[in-house]
């Protein structure tokens, strides 16, 4: 049996489990419990999982719980910090970006993978943001790889094609956005200026983040961060961008022409795609890079997420032998998860399936999906460490004084002070 319960509808579930009590206590015994917080995304793709699981094992049960986001966080957070495990799931979801905050704060409360899972099967840079002290405890799930989405008939009308905007760098990009508003009057891209998204994307193009493998912040004297910074600030000031507040501001900017690009992740793609009547006007380039950095690459990330085993997990070894067996092996559950809910994951033999070398017309017959898998491999992993909210905090609060074209030296002053305030 396959069940996914909301928060909302759980008290319903249980009641109507309790009616049958015997068949509850033999069921209870092999039934999964699963943390997560989308129905249609994590949720739907753990239940399509577990039904290849349960062909295989026909007395396993599975119970996914759906909860808001935020509550499930802050569920996850209270209960661990409680020290009780009455309750808590044998699976839980977590955002990538706060996987080391849970790890390094709660030691031994999620089960070590390491000996369980090929690693080596799997982008790098998913591995490394679950790995604490030469041990990994995350089944690695979707990719936040980045592209630059953008409407290509705009730039075609400006006489730009899709090899113009191959591996290029931000400064590139500025002047092709310069020459697309002077010849069509359109602005090129949406800026958020309460988002660290740009940050975010810039540093791990370079292989680098607010602090280094110890944790300790790597703002100051950080010749990538600094560039990043200025990057930011030549976008702003070179007029191809425009300011949005929140999501739908944002999305609803280039969805309905108002700019004509977004750099951002791969879940994008169904946002863009809810728009039939464009559908040959898109294409996706790799995300630029920084021109004054070596290290920075045409591939970074944003977001993603993977799933944890708990420590205290009553069905602890049939949760690792499902992560295993199903996403940790099998390609062809990743091609549907990719055609049904456009799920991107992070196993490399997956880019080889079907699914992954088919084109779109939407984006002009491109090979999106297998574009998408290629820039995935070549993420620089980093270490997102613990307070990486809290240097997202610093960062943005000095975004006026960025855009104002203030000293980017002083600028980073003070967001190092701030983050070493705010990590003591």
């Amino acid at each position: 049996m396959t069940r996914i319960t909301s928060r909302w509808t759980r008290t319903f579930a249980i009641v109507m489990t309790g009616a049958s009590l015997l068949s509850v206590s033999a069921a209870a015994a092999q039934q999964l419990t699963v943390w997560c917080w989308d129905p249609n995304f994590n949720g739907a793709t753990m239940e399509e999982a577990f039904s290849r699981y349960q062909a295989e094992h026909p007395d396993a049960t599975i119970d996914i719980q759906v909860f808001d986001k935020a509550a499930m966080e802050q569920k996850l957070q209270a209960q661990l910090a409680s020290g009780s495990t009455d309750g808590l799931p044998d699976i839980v979801l977590v955002e990538d970006y706060r996987a080391q905050k849970y790890l390094l704060s709660f030691p031994g409360a999620f089960e070590p993978l390491t000996d369980k899972i090929d690693y080596s099967a799997f982008a790098p840079y998913k591995v490394e943001v679950s790995t604490v002290d030469g041990q990994t405890y995350s089944m690695p799930f979707d990719s936040g790889v980045t592209g630059l989405f953008y409407r290509s008939d705009a730039l075609e009308e400006a006489g730009y094609t899709a090899a113009d905007l191959e591996n290029i760098t931000w400064d590139q990009l500025i002047e092709i956005g310069q020459a697309v508003k002077e010849k069509t009057g359109k602005i090129l891209l949406p800026i958020d200026p309460n988002a660290s998204d740009l940050f975010r994307i810039m540093m791990q193009s370079a292989g680098t983040w607010y602090f280094d493998g110890s944790g300790n912040p790597t703002i100051a004297e950080n010749p990538a961060f600094k560039s990043t910074l200025e990057t930011y600030q030549r976008l702003l000031t070179a007029g191809i961008t425009k300011p949005v507040a929140g999501w739908t501001e944002y999305t609803g900017s280039f969805t309905s022409g108002d700019t004509l690009a977004t750099p951002t992740g791969v879940w994008m793609t169904a946002t863009i795609k809810a728009n039939p009547d464009q559908s040959g006007m898109w294409g996706v380039a790799p995300i630029p890079r920084l021109g004054d950095i070596e290290s920075s690459v045409n591939a970074s990330n944003l977001g993603g997420s993977s799933w944890y085993v708990l420590a205290s997990a009553p069905e602890k070894d049939t949760a690792i032998d499902f992560l295993a067996t199903v996403w940790g092996q099998d390609v062809d559950f990743y091609q549907k998860i990719l055609v049904n809910q456009g799920a991107l994951g992070s196993l490399l033999a997956a880019r080889e399936g079907e699914a992954y070398q088919a084109t779109d017309d939407f984006f002009g017959g491109a090979p999106v999906w297998q574009n998408f898998s290629n820039w995935l491999a070549a993420i620089p992993p980093v270490n997102y460490g613990i307070f990486t909210e809290e240097a997202d905090s610093a960062v943005v609060a000095q975004i006026p004084a960025i855009t104002g074209g203030g000293n980017i030296d002083e600028i980073i002053s003070q967001i190092d002070a701030q983050v070493r305030q705010q990590t003591q």
